[in-house]
């Protein structure tokens, strides 16, 4: 919940990227009016947790797309998925509702939250996240996210992701 210790990690990491301030911004659509300048692909991060509760996932899409979560279950192939809860949030990947993010990754030392990232968003030249609080919003290239990604050691798998009508 620190964006601070994101920029620490990004400049580590000799990650250029670019800070938008805004007002707290919970959801996509109260974010849209902030990112209308901001050139990037903005992504939407979805937390979910598996029927036993024992694994918990990362999905990352087009901020433009919806997902049915049984379809999602299907392309997963991770059993029945559920929104993980705040108390989840907090213990694996430190943040709150409304400010889930990959960066908070950072905060999963035993590499526990896999990630589904849309192959949409490999198409893209930059990406745009919350630094793990949802007052800003940080552009990084794409090459960049991938390069965050590695150096985490968290699974990630790129999976076409179809949007629902």
């Amino acid at each position: 919940m620190n964006p601070e210790k994101v920029y620490q990690n990004l400049n580590q990491l000799h990650i250029p990227y670019q800070v938008y301030n805004h007002p707290p911004t919970p959801s996509v659509e109260d974010a849209l009016p902030y990112w209308e300048k901001i050139d990037a692909t903005h992504c939407k991060n979805l937390f979910f947790r598996n029927h036993k509760g024992n694994k918990h996932y990362l999905v990352i899409f087009h901020h433009l797309k919806q997902l049915n979560i049984r379809q999602l279950e299907k392309l997963l192939k991770q059993g029945k998925l559920s929104f993980a809860s705040e108390k989840r949030m907090i213990k694996y990947l430190g943040l709150t509702p409304g400010s889930v993010s990959p960066f908070g990754i950072i905060n999963d030392s035993e590499k526990h939250v896999q990630l589904f990232i849309d192959e949409d968003l490999m198409q893209a030249s930059h990406l745009s996240f919350h630094p793990n609080i949802n007052t800003s919003t940080v552009v990084i290239s794409k090459d960049d996210f991938l390069k965050f990604l590695n150096y985490h050691g968290n699974p990630f798998i790129v999976l076409t992701f179809n949007p629902t009508s």
